[in-house]
């Protein structure tokens, strides 16, 4: 069965973004991108970079871990605000809005359908397993159908922002299975967790 897998950057206190929302890698972001980190993601997560990125790193890989990604309208409207309409062409491109029903470019799909529902649904079918790009909203939503977790941790603390799971998300105490670690010459931690089930 396909798993959902939130792999996501974050700071070391838990947030993913600033609290205006912003892309954090963009222009004014404040997020570090050092060469080891662009080279490990361009290496084992090739299919996560955007197109831009991958245009810029003449990136081809499809990838071996992902072929869906899933987003919250904040988070695809990150794109659009800065003229890109399908950050992830390679893959299943999924967006879940109530208010989005659809966007300038017809290969990304527009859901207002229940988030669980689709994610149980996409589970059944055959493929890659399914990435959980975020927001913060969004993983709260699917907390409970997070199969993994993949934590590109940053040398980082902010003090404030968007955390990894929406403040509005129920208290529901989960164990997980550290399954797999990397450490970067430049801080970065990425760390792979597995639910314990059972």
């Amino acid at each position: 069965m396909r798993k959902l897998v939130y792999y996501i950057a974050s700071t070391l206190d838990g947030f993913i973004a600033g609290p205006d929302g912003a892309d954090p890698t963009g222009p004014n972001g404040f997020w570090p991108l050092p060469e080891d980190y662009i080279q490990h993601l361009v290496t084992e997560y090739p299919e996560t970079l955007p197109v831009q990125a991958r245009q810029a790193l003449s990136v081809t890989a499809a990838g071996t871990h992902f072929d869906t990604v899933l987003a919250g309208r904040r988070t695809y409207e990150i794109g659009l605000a800065a003229g890109v309409t399908n950050a992830y062409p390679h893959l299943r491109h999924m967006v879940f809005s109530q208010t989005l029903t659809d966007g300038p470019d017809p290969a990304v799909q527009f859901v207002a359908d229940d988030p669980v529902a689709t994610v149980r649904n996409l589970k059944q079918q055959d493929g890659k397993d399914i990435w959980l790009l975020g927001g913060g909203e969004l993983a709260g939503s699917l907390y409970a159908e997070i199969d993994t977790l993949i934590l590109k941790v940053a040398p980082l603390t902010i003090g404030d922002g968007i955390p990894l799971f929406s403040r509005r998300s129920a208290f529901d105490p989960r164990t997980w299975t550290l399954t797999d670690h990397t450490a970067l010459e430049s801080g970065t931690a990425i760390l792979t967790y597995t639910r314990v089930t059972g």
